[in-house]
């Protein structure tokens, strides 16, 4: 059951249209993620993921939650689609689970599991929502983790393999594709500190991992090249950081240029360029020597992509350890662990961003995604940039009406688009925005303890209802005006607060 009860009396009160500061065919979009919504964890042929594992490991998960049920979206799709269309969405960036499809990771094909994503998007372009695949939201099948998982290099070319078959059925009516969500926490959160899926703490499997994940991509795009129609366009997702330094200390700023490297560079280098950052080899050439990277790799991985998916949600702020030494902190937003993501920075400190924060402990700072999508049009001149993934968690009350006035996650969104805004004033060729989620949902190794829905879920009786953010995100999109500045931190600035 859905309470809709959708009005559109929360525009911006500013009187500048979208159409004068975004592209004519910007994209407004929702986004989620397979493993997140789905539930129907055994259903239907599909066998377990890594985070079905992980979240059965008692201490991984918030109150040992797990995702087989969570927002039941496997049969309650049709009543999502049709709130998308409600709230005017033009596009839907949605995950397809690799075990939903190939159980085993490789193999026979579940025909079931491809039947539902069938399903799925006729019923979005049945609705006039552009559907927006991503092929890998960290679910990887447990039979692959079994033999090797990403730091095994025959994991790549078993990604190639999906990707091929995933868009020789759904390639007709499918333009636009991504291979990976977010290959950092992949890699790192789930490698390196071991708070993500599949729980390792090994910095050398984390950096092995990162380039068999790179790896993947790469042979992933050739795939789906060689499936998909003419005009059909590839894109990456990453989450680029703006990394800023503590002081101008030589030292917090060399702490910047490190961590810049992990965050960002590892990844922009391979892609953009072909190759790693000398600066990176080197800083890490105490946890590695990189002998998993073999010829031609680089070039692989460095294939053309028509689109740069950018997730963002808060800055980093680092510096060196206060006394010199290799006991520095870290509060670098990535959950708690006795084990860093950061391969051989040990001896950076991680602070948290001052001001105005998120039910997750995450900075209010807009500003840190017009610098990444700034800094990503001088990196990648020409290549068109995406705002996938931008949100966030706020402790919503339901009052006695039966509504959510989540005042604060509208003034974050609306916040970031006005800085979107900016760096589309600028000339940053950004193509469209996804707000971080649709729905309420299985919130990773915070379970369900995180909303950042737009649209509250009763996680008891799969309830919909939509929140302020919502119907401010459709009056948005209804009434093509934005706030005309970024709000202030402190309140909802240009918008309604009603």
């Amino acid at each position: 059951m859905t309470d809709h009860a959708l009005t559109t009396d929360h525009a911006p009160t500013s009187s500048t249209r979208f159409a004068d500061r975004f592209p004519p065919a910007f994209v407004w979009g929702a986004a989620t993620a397979a493993y997140q919504i789905e539930g129907a964890a055994a259903e239907d042929g599909r066998a377990p993921s890594i985070w079905d594992t992980f979240s059965r490991v008692p201490g991984r998960v918030h109150a040992g939650d797990t995702g087989d049920v969570a927002t039941d979206h496997y049969h309650r799709y049709r009543e999502d689609v049709a709130l998308m269309a409600e709230l005017g969405l033009g596009a839907y960036r949605f995950s397809i689970a690799w075990a939903r499809v190939l159980p085993t990771g490789s193999g026979p094909v579940n025909a079931a599991g491809l039947d539902f994503y069938d399903r799925l998007v006729d019923e979005l372009l049945a609705h006039g929502v552009d559907p927006y695949a991503t092929l890998y939201h960290w679910d990887l099948p447990q039979a692959l983790q079994d033999a090797g998982g990403w730091g095994a290099r025959d994991t790549s070319a078993r990604f190639a393999d999906y990707a091929r078959l995933v868009a020789a059925r759904l390639g007709d009516r499918v333009r636009d594709w991504t291979t990976l969500n977010e290959p950092w926490c992949s890699a790192f959160l789930g490698h390196g500190s071991g708070v993500h899926a599949p729980g390792a703490s090994d910095q050398e499997l984390s950096l092995r991992a990162n380039h068999h994940l790179l790896l993947a991509h790469g042979l992933g795009v050739a795939a789906l090249r060689a499936e998909l129609p003419a005009g059909h366009r590839v894109a990456i997702t990453l989450n680029p950081a703006a990394v800023r330094p503590l002081s101008d200390r030589p030292a917090d700023l060399d702490a910047v240029r490190r961590v810049d490297g992990l965050a960002n560079r590892i990844h922009l280098g391979p892609l953009l360029r072909g190759e790693y950052p000398a600066d990176v080899l080197r800083d890490t050439a105490s946890v590695t020597d990189w002998a998993f990277v073999r010829d031609g790799d680089l070039a692989e991985i460095a294939r053309p992509i028509d689109v740069l998916g950018v997730n963002y949600y808060t800055p980093l702020l680092v510096g060196a350890a206060e006394d010199g030494g290799t006991e520095a902190g870290r509060d670098d937003g990535h959950g708690a662990s006795a084990y860093s993501p950061w391969p051989a920075c040990a001896d950076v400190r991680f602070a948290q961003v001052p001001g105005e924060r998120t039910a997750m402990g995450w900075g209010v700072d807009p500003s840190g995604l017009y610098d990444v999508l700034s800094r990503l049009r001088a990196e990648a001149p020409g290549l068109p940039l995406m705002v996938t993934e931008n949100g966030a968690a706020y402790e919503d009350r339901m009052d006695p009406a039966g509504t959510i006035e989540d005042v604060e996650r509208t003034a974050y969104i609306a916040a970031h688009i006005a800085a979107v805004g900016r760096a589309v004033d600028d000339g940053v060729d950004v193509r469209g925005y996804f707000v971080w989620s649709l729905l309420d949902n299985f919130e990773w190794a915070y379970g369900y303890a995180k909303r950042f829905g737009i649209v509250h879920v009763d996680f008891a009786t799969g309830r919909r209802t939509p929140k302020h953010s919502a119907r401010w995100y459709a009056a948005l999109i209804a009434g093509d005006r934005v706030p005309e500045a970024e709000p202030a931190s402190d309140g909802l600035g240009s918008i309604d607060q009603e």
